[in-house]
């Protein structure tokens, strides 16, 4: 997998500033490890990865993926919350930093709209 550059664009960097942690993020079946210091993604790494310790996990089925990353999502389908709320996305761990930087997680997760968008044009 590549990094979209727009995941560390200044406009974000400065969202997740005051961010520094270890998470599991993406597809339920394989997520990536994503180390993010200063709201900068340093290394994203594909699962499976053993003894690697994560703060939180945020993971969805590749139809809730798809759904999100519509250029505009259908209700329920449009924020990381509503897909956990649905049943489609699960949230584990210590909520704490994905609760105290949630824009710029819903920013970083929501950037595959782009391509999406570009595509649907």
């Amino acid at each position: 997998m590549t990094l979209s550059p727009d995941a560390n664009a200044p406009s974000l960097v400065s969202r997740g500033r005051l961010l520094d942690c270890d998470c599991l993020i993406g597809p339920m079946a394989r997520p990536f490890h994503a180390a993010i210091r200063g709201g900068r993604i340093v290394e994203l790494t594909p699962s499976p990865l053993l003894m690697r310790s994560w703060r939180f996990s945020y993971r969805a089925t590749p139809q809730a993926w798809a759904a999100h990353w519509q250029a505009e999502p259908k209700p329920g389908w449009h924020d990381l919350l509503a897909l956990t709320k649905r049943g489609e996305a699960v949230l584990e761990g210590d909520l704490h930093p994905f609760i105290a930087h949630l824009q710029y997680f819903k920013d970083l997760l929501a950037l595959p709209r782009q391509h999406f968008a570009a595509a649907a044009s």
